[in-house]
């Protein structure tokens, strides 16, 4: 019988040794060396081009990529739109996950606007920021940190680290000074803490709500100023909160004395309307229709929001009291 010809036979056809089988196989491995090291080179390449400043952060050219829930534009009736309200400064400065308007003239935001979810809200926490940065997307300089130190203020964070917590950039960007303002330990962390706490409530009865909140930097409103770069003391904060998911469109905004309180959070519930007019500046006038800004902004019922007088039991027992 015929022997089968072996198809890996290490010799050619006249009997002779295969001399290039072994520089043929050498030659495979130098290729994919070559390949396998251009392929490294690469990505060390693309990594180098994520700038990271001293926080960790991406650079402003990188940092939108991925777009998260929090951005300030939205897709409303096929249209895109800001939920941002007007800059009466000039200097509105996006950051990734909130957005504000800055006043050099107080050094520290008129308002901190951003989106707040049950969906980011149910992501595991990431661990609290430590150190308050300047803000360096500031045109000028913002406040330091030791612009409050030993001035009887606390940094008072309107868009509150707790809402941040849910991704690494979005609590370090929330300890920007820019997103500070002096407000009493008191306060900071009496009423002030509960109003946050129980918004967090709100976005997960509600899915998502659009949060915009400031100091009152209007005439009259300032006690009075601190630290080297004299970062104004204001007398009142302000805390807007807007629900426009159908069927139950609704409204409701705080302002609440800077200073300690014994007082419900429901008894400094106020229309969006009032706040208008105290700080002059137009929230939502380009984020909806006009009858449904008219009715939403004229909104200060509290029937439509749930209070949880546990938590308001807390506040005067304990947190006021620290």
């Amino acid at each position: 019988m015929a022997k089968f010809r072996k198809n890996h036979s290490n010799k050619d056809y006249n009997g002779q040794k295969k001399s290039g089988s072994l520089f043929e196989s050498n030659r495979m491995n130098v290729f994919r060396l070559i390949i396998g090291l251009i392929f490294i080179f690469v990505v060390l390449y693309l990594l180098s081009q994520v700038k990271i400043d001293s926080w960790g952060d991406q650079s402003p050219t990188d940092q939108h990529q991925g777009q998260d829930v929090s951005l300030s534009d939205e897709v409303i009736d096929g249209a895109v739109k800001s939920f941002l309200p007007e800059s009466t400064t000039g200097e509105v400065v996006k950051h990734k996950y909130y957005t504000l308007s800055y006043s050099e003239e107080h050094e520290q935001a008129e308002w901190v606007a951003y989106k707040l979810t049950e969906e980011n809200l149910r992501k595991p926490n990431v661990k609290r920021a430590k150190k308050f940065k300047p803000d360096k997307a500031i045109k000028g300089i913002s406040a330091y940190h030791k612009d409050y130190t030993h001035s009887g203020y606390t940094r008072g964070h309107m868009a509150p680290a707790g809402d941040m917590n849910f991704n690494e950039q979005a609590m370090r960007e929330s300890f920007y000074m820019s997103n500070m303002s002096p407000q009493t330990k008191e306060l900071n962390g009496g009423i002030w803490r509960e109003l946050e706490e129980t918004v967090r409530d709100w976005a997960y009865d509600n899915d998502e709500l659009y949060i915009v909140s400031g100091p009152v930097l209007a005439d009259g409103h300032i006690i009075k100023q601190i630290g080297r770069n004299k970062v104004s003391v204001p007398d009142m904060f302000y805390k807007i909160i807007l629900d426009i998911k159908k069927p139950q469109q609704k409204a409701i905004a705080f302002l609440i004395p800077n200073e300690r309180s014994e007082r419900k959070l429901q008894e400094y519930a106020v229309s969006i309307d009032e706040i208008e007019a105290l700080v002059g500046i137009n929230f939502f006038a380009d984020f909806l229709d006009s009858e449904l800004e008219a009715k939403l902004e004229a909104m200060s019922s509290t029937d439509k929001w749930n209070f949880d007088n546990k938590r308001y039991k807390t506040r005067v027992k304990k947190w006021n009291n620290f």
